[in-house]
Parts: C-alpha cells; structure tokens; sequence
C-alpha cells in the first residue's frame, strides 16, 4: 500500500475513533464509556486503537480539546489585522463563541467536562493553556493594539481582556445550567451581542 495511502487511511480511522468516542462519552460519560466500546463503535480491533491512542484518558483529552478551545488561532499579522477593526473584531469573537455555546452536539460534552475538570489534574491543566491562555493572549495583544491607536483608553490589557471573557463565560456556564433542568435559554439568545455592546462603550475613546 502507498505510503500517503497508509497515512490518509490512519488520519481517516483517528478522526473516526474521536468523532465516536464524542458520541460516547456526551451519552455514558467518561467512566461509562471503554475503550472496547469505542473500538466496536469504530468497527476495528480494540488492538488496533491502541496505533493511535495510548489509552482512553488521552482521546478524552483530545476530544475536549475541541470543546475547550479558542474561537480563533491567530498569529500575530492576524491579530493586528483584527484588534485595528476594535468593537467588529470583539462581535466576530463572541460571535463564535455564542456559535460553541448554542451547539447542541457540544452540550452534553460540555457537562461532562465540567465534571472531569475536578477529578483530573491534566484537563485542568489543558483547560488552562487551551482555552484561558490562548484566549487571554490573544485578547490582551488585541487590546494593547487598540491602546496604542487610540481606539480605546489606556489601561492594562489584561485585566481587560479578564473582564471581557469571563462575561462570556459564564453566559456559557449558564446556558448549560439552564438546559439541565430543560429551562428556556431563550432570554440569552442576544447577550452575548449586548454584552460587546456595553463592554465596547464601557471602553472606547
């Protein structure tokens, strides 16, 4: 068999076996869920998992790298580029953060990882670099750009940055809450669109 072949075949089977184990773990939870049960899900040999994956701790951690994670990846050309567009640049990133958190495929995933993140020292850690460092780097570099442009008044950039994701945050942490007890989440539909309003006045020049 050709080599890219081979690698096209196993880059395949391992989106396959997270794409699944998502399935599994968001329905049984992390300690319902086996690797057996994930390899049978896949339609390969509990062996053959183990080509891609060390163990099952290791494709949660991956799995909840996808539900974890920054709304963007951006290198500094691009966070430039963006944080010179001020209040259009902080809409498009709640946007895609409003856009993770109404994504019914990612709620019971979510649930489950707000679990895990108190039982298990490497998610946290995760969690950290993943989703609050990237998230706060990003931000911060973004709002010292607008400083220096004057599109918004001095200050420290990341506290800023702090008060402006934690908001978003917990407009998350409450959209999960609500629909555990199949509460309406309706009422949050356009927070996040009215928080970067009131955060963007609170700020500018």
């Amino acid at each position: 068999m050709p080599e890219n072949t081979t690698i096209h075949k196993r880059v395949g089977t391992k989106a396959k076996i997270l794409k699944e184990s998502k399935a599994l773990f968001s329905k049984h939870g992390y300690k319902g869920t086996s690797v057996r049960k994930i390899a049978s899900k896949v339609g390969i040999r509990e062996s053959a998992l183990y080509n891609h994956f060390k163990n099952k701790e290791e494709i949660f951690l991956e799995v909840a790298r996808e539900i974890f994670t920054s709304p963007f990846s951006f290198n500094s050309d691009d966070i430039r580029e963006n944080a010179l567009k001020g209040k259009i640049f902080l809409q498009k990133f709640a946007m895609q953060y409003k856009l993770l958190t109404f994504d019914k495929n990612n709620e019971s995933m979510f649930r489950i990882l707000l679990i895990e993140l108190l039982q298990n020292k490497e998610l946290r850690e995760q969690f950290i670099s993943d989703f609050h460092d990237k998230n706060i780097g990003i931000l911060s570099e973004s709002f010292f750009i607008m400083m220096q442009n004057s599109l918004i008044r001095s200050n420290d950039p990341m506290i800023i940055s702090y008060e402006f994701l934690s908001t978003l945050f917990y407009i998350r942490l409450q959209v999960t809450l609500l629909r555990f007890d199949s509460l309406s989440t309706n009422n949050l539909s356009t927070q996040f669109e009215k928080h970067v309003d009131f955060f963007w006045d609170s700020i500018k020049t």
